[in-house]
């Protein structure tokens, strides 16, 4: 019976994939006949063509995404329909359906129907596919009074799908968990979009993979709100990024995400310098919104006594009267620092024209005040003290200013100690960090563009023409047949001189003041103050999915009440849902990382974890000597394999035991997380590895292994990570609960509490 069983869907599944196939060639074919027909040459015949290229390239990148597992399940219900579930909807040219998408409310039951609720079914069906070909059938019966036991003997009631897929040895990207979504992970992806939500829950539950999962639902229920302005995902690094970045591609949405980390939010910066976490707290304080608003206010000066300033042949006197009056009218415009200069330096510049003017023997016309005026905008005197008393500034410029001078630092924050300042203070070349990015925008909020210069005046031309591109392509939509299926903005985009189509990720990825439709945050917990006042900008409507977890808050500045953190911004209007079962932790493991992270005094709720796993934790005292600073303690007779030559003891103890989890792995990931000071060691020690292994391995600092989950982790000497920092517990957490199967500790030092 469960080979006749696997023979009929095997043919549905061919159905699906000839369906697939045939549409696929029909919008290739479609696209190029599109893009090679001519058209009249009319606004209205250019817009309906490009329409359709739109329409059609778009089609064509979503029917390749959807190739892998393109049908996981099949609804048998009550009246005898049955329904067959999927990426994507699929129907034949009678529009019978022959698939259903997997975001669309008809499938709804195959995530949350039970036995107690079965909502209409009477069997969920799983299907295991690879390579188009069915591998696997487990079926669950949830209305035994409906199902017919003697007619159909191929129903194996469990949850043994959900188990292998969670069993499956890890790749190095992460896979789309939609064929096994559980119904509490279902409840919180068809979460309403408006608001924000936030997903709590402890390592291994999931909460990454519905964040995505729940973009590609929102993109699919709400496009027409959200699709047009996109939606910004945040991670917590770049290696978790590249981690990620198959997921909404496989679940058909390519085009309107945009990935990126906290250092990489300012554009034109990919912020990947290392700082000291104390540093790292001061910079993340809310304190540093004032103290730069101070520092650009600092920026505005007073002039302290009269100058005369030469213009052409003759002087005219700038008083400290005018320039106070000018800086009083500028600031009550209520403008950023450089829109408002442009007032400042009208009004000084009006002053001196009439003055200029009164000059006895001045052979200008006294009424020329264009001529007068463009005069002294030649003059150097007055350029240099008309800067001088209010500059044209970039955020850039700013930040590295009150940095590397510490009496600017001084005066524009008397709110810090003089601890805190000297943590501040560095060398203007430094790269910029990851805590440095929000600064930088928020000094981009205080400073706005600047205005001056002929870089600024080709960027005021060229806006200036995309609006009056956008706004004729709004115009010539609003009456054409092709209105619906691209947008003013994509037409003017089309249209534009250099005729380069971005896409809406292109597009905000580019632009600091781009708003977007939907905000995604990973590992949220982690984010300071000022990162928080960044992705509030990026957000207007506060529509935003924050998934974390505060027992593994490692950044000192970072999130210990999301009440706290979100009451500012949204008030009352979050809410918040837990994950309760960890799925990629195997118990033992959970277990043990509970325990040291209560030891070290937080409290924190155990998930409950659905598999035991093969290998139980295995904890080893061994010599690391070489890997940290300071004199190794004594061993114990045969507690440490042999040196490899050439090698400290602490790096062959580390490889040989690699090279051990590796075999038992067979093709399975290997991690090694260890202490900031030692991973670089660590790390160029692996480069000896054999090519097979050395892509299976990757070694780590705890905060790059954030958000990742590897088959195996090698924890070394996890004293060194806990003292590394005051949350250095909450960060043992994090390295432990990185294990899919297997862990192995590796100590020289006392272990901390818990183990």
């Amino acid at each position: 019976m469960l080979d006749a069983e696997r023979k009929a869907e095997q043919q549905h599944l061919d159905t699906l994939y000839a369906r697939l196939d045939e549409l696929r060639t029909r919008s290739e074919e479609a696209l190029a006949r599109v893009r090679r027909a001519p058209t009249t040459g009319t606004p209205a015949a250019r817009t309906e063509r490009d329409a359709f290229v739109a329409l059609h390239a778009a089609r064509v990148r979503r029917l390749r995404g959807v190739e892998e597992r393109l049908c996981f399940g099949r609804l048998d219900l009550r009246d005898g329909e049955r329904r067959y579930v999927g990426r994507i909807g699929l129907a034949d040219d009678g529009h019978r359906q022959l698939l259903v998408d997997w975001r669309a409310p008809a499938a709804e039951p195959f995530y949350r129907a039970t036995a107690v609720a079965p909502a209409g079914l009477v069997r969920r069906r799983q299907l295991a596919t690879r390579d188009r070909q069915v591998t696997g059938i487990e079926d669950e019966v949830l209305d035994l009074d409906a199902f017919d036991a003697d007619r159909d003997r191929s129903a194996i009631a469990g949850d043994g799908a959900l188990l292998v897929a969670l069993d499956a040895a890890r790749t190095g990207r992460m896979r789309d968990i939609v064929g096994t979504i559980q119904a509490e992970q279902d409840r919180v992806i068809r979460a309403p979009l408006p608001g924000v939500l936030v997903v709590q829950g402890a390592p291994g539950t999931g909460k990454t993979a519905v964040a995505l999962h729940r973009t590609a639902y929102l993109l699919y229920t709400y496009r027409d709100r959200i699709a047009t302005s996109g939606v910004l995902v945040v991670g917590p690094n770049r290696r978790f990024l590249a981690y990620i970045d198959q997921v909404l591609p496989a679940l058909g949405e390519a085009d309107a995400a945009v990935l990126v980390t906290v250092g990489q939010l300012y554009p034109g910066v990919d912020a990947v310098g290392d700082e000291d976490p104390e540093v790292a707290a001061v910079k993340g304080d809310a304190r540093m919104a004032r103290i730069l608003a101070k520092a650009v206010r600092d920026r505005q000066r007073l002039l302290a006594a009269p100058v005369r300033l030469a213009v052409g042949g003759t002087s005219v006197e700038l008083r400290p009267a005018d320039v106070r009056a000018a800086h009083e009218r500028a600031r009550r415009a209520g403008k950023p620092h450089n829109a408002a200069r442009v007032t400042f330096v009208r009004q000084l510049l009006g002053v001196l024209a009439d003055r200029l003017a009164a000059v006895p023997g001045l052979r200008l016309p006294a009424d020329d005040q264009a001529d007068l005026v463009a005069e002294l905008r030649e003059s150097r005197d007055v350029r240099r003290e008309l800067n001088g008393c209010w500059p044209p500034i970039s955020p850039e410029r700013l930040l590295r200013d009150l940095y590397a001078d510490p009496d600017r630092l001084a005066a524009a924050a008397p709110g810090l100690s003089e601890p805190e300042r000297a943590l501040l203070v560095r060398d203007r070349r430094a790269p910029w960090t990851p805590a440095d990015v929000p600064l930088l925008d928020e000094a981009a909020e205080l400073l706005g563009a600047d205005d001056t210069g002929a870089a600024a005046a080709a960027t005021r031309a060229a806006e200036a023409t995309r609006r009056a591109e956008v706004d004729y392509a709004r115009e010539v939509l609003r009456d054409s047949p092709a209105a619906g299926m691209v947008t003013a903005e994509d037409l003017a985009a089309r249209w534009s001189a250099d005729r380069v189509r971005l896409s809406v990720a292109e597009r905000a990825a580019g632009d600091r003041e781009w708003t977007f439709g939907h905000v995604v945050v990973d590992e949220a917990q982690e984010l300071s103050p000022m990162a928080w006042r960044v992705l509030m900008r990026r957000c207007p409507t506060r529509s935003m999915t924050v998934v974390g977890d505060i027992a593994q808050t490692g950044a000192l500045a970072g999130v210990s009440s999301w009440s706290a953190t979100l009451r500012p911004y949204v008030r009352e209007r979050a809410s918040v849902e837990t994950l309760t079962v960890n799925y990629r932790t195997p118990r033992a493991v959970m277990a043990l990382a509970t325990a040291v992270l209560r030891a070290g005094g937080v409290v924190v709720t155990e998930p409950g974890s659905p598999r035991e796993g093969r290998w139980p934790p295995v904890v080893s005292r061994v010599d690391l000597a070489g890997l940290e600073p300071g004199p190794a303690p004594a061993l114990e007779p045969g507690l440490a394999p042999g040196p490899e030559p050439g090698l400290e003891p602490g790096l062959a103890t580390v490889l040989a035991t690699v090279g051990a989890e590796l075999d038992v792995l067979d093709a399975g990931t290997l991690a090694v997380i260890a202490s900031r000071a030692a991973a670089p060691v660590l790390a160029a020690a692996a480069a000896r590895l054999a090519a097979p292994d050395r892509s299976r391995l990757s070694v780590l600092s705890v905060e790059q292994a954030k958000g990742l989950e590897f088959d195996g982790v090698v924890l070394v000497e996890p004293a060194a990570i806990a003292a590394e920092s005051r949350r250095g517990v909450n960060d043992l957490y994090v390295a432990i609960t990185r294990a899919t199967q297997r862990l192995h500790v590796l100590h020289d030092r006392p272990l901390p509490p818990g183990f």
